[in-house]
């Protein structure tokens, strides 16, 4: 998107540093591949006729909805910030002499028409294609692993009742009410290839089957994956290094030399592979501040998360030294 130089433009280019900010969205900018999303939407986006309203370009809308989903913003919320914010208001590309931000109306639809087709799923697939022809995936293993998105269990609103898709689970002796969001990660990259979504109180590896590539030959999880070949049922042979349950085993274990050992020879490599799962969540969570469900129900929640997760996939990459 091509940008004229103004004399706001021209003032900003004389400060001594960029904040973080704006650092960042400039990273975004340059690795995000525009002209391929724009062509996944494009045949499920209004035409432009002569005349009335003309629809937003595609590319403006997607760039306004991955800014409310990197700074985790409402519709209105991200309308006003774009007008506030010098950096990302640059990000949209928007000269307010001859166009304005998108309105919160606007956006809510837009995201209504990728979600009804499926749209930020393809995102995420496209940009691990775009990745792996670039030379960026490994192929071979697998991490998998799941976290608890937490929703509200507030029962203060029209229907007065909770999300029926979510549900409470017992974790670490504390109750959580959501769902899960379960992730397979390249053993070897730790680029995430595959999500899926579900109800929390589901567990861990009952889901797993959905987490696994044709080409994995080795399954690296936690100890909440043990006995995961028990749930995956396509008859391809691979080696399963689940992390043993340590806290149940050392209570009886822990002074004797076999413990030891077999926690330094045995279950601390397979911690080191599986680890490269957490900096994933920590993008998600703590960078992009998705902690809480931001819809109802697990469709649209997984939906969002496809877009967190394809940008964290972008993400991981420009921090290793782009796609060069």
């Amino acid at each position: 998107m091509a940008n004229q130089i103004n004399f706001t433009d021209m003032e900003y280019s004389q400060r001594k540093r960029k904040t973080k900010r704006e650092e960042f969205l400039e990273i975004m900018n340059e690795i995000t591949p525009w002209d391929e999303w724009v062509k996944l939407v494009e045949p499920y986006y209004p035409d432009s006729g002569k005349r009335g309203c003309q629809p937003k370009a595609i590319e403006t809308m997607l760039r306004m909805l991955l800014l409310q989903s990197w700074f985790n913003l409402s519709d209105e919320g991200i309308e006003d910030t774009i007008y506030d914010s010098y950096a990302m208001k640059q990000f949209m590309g928007l000269d307010f002499t001859n166009e304005q931000v998108p309105d919160a109306t606007t956006l809510c639809r837009f995201r209504k028409r990728l979600t009804e087709n499926g749209i930020q799923q393809k995102i995420f697939e496209a940009i691990h294609r775009f990745m792996d022809e670039h030379g960026r995936i490994m192929h071979g293993g697998t991490i998998v692993d799941a976290t608890i998105i937490e929703a509200p269990n507030s029962t203060k609103n029209a229907k007065h009742e909770r999300d029926p898709e979510m549900h409470s689970v017992r974790k670490h002796a504390k109750w959580y009410f959501g769902m899960r969001l379960g992730i397979g990660v390249d053993a070897g990259t730790g680029y995430v290839h595959h999500i899926t979504g579900y109800s929390a109180n589901k567990a861990e590896v009952k889901a797993s089957s959905d987490l696994l590539r044709e080409d994995d030959e080795v399954v690296y999880g936690d100890s909440a994956y043990l006995g995961m070949e028990q749930y995956v049922q396509d008859d391809i042979k691979r080696d399963y290094h689940i992390c043993r349950n340590m806290g149940v085993y050392s209570r009886y274990q822990k002074g004797k030399l076999s413990y030891q050992l077999e926690d330094k020879m045995v279950e601390l490599p397979k911690r080191r592979v599986r680890e490269k799962v957490e900096y994933v969540f920590h993008i998600v969570k703590d960078i992009f501040h998705w902690r809480k469900t931001r819809y109802k129900g697990i469709q649209k929640n997984t939906a969002y998360a496809n877009i967190l997760f394809a940008s964290a996939n972008l993400y991981m990459c420009a921090k290793a030294g782009g796609l060069a």
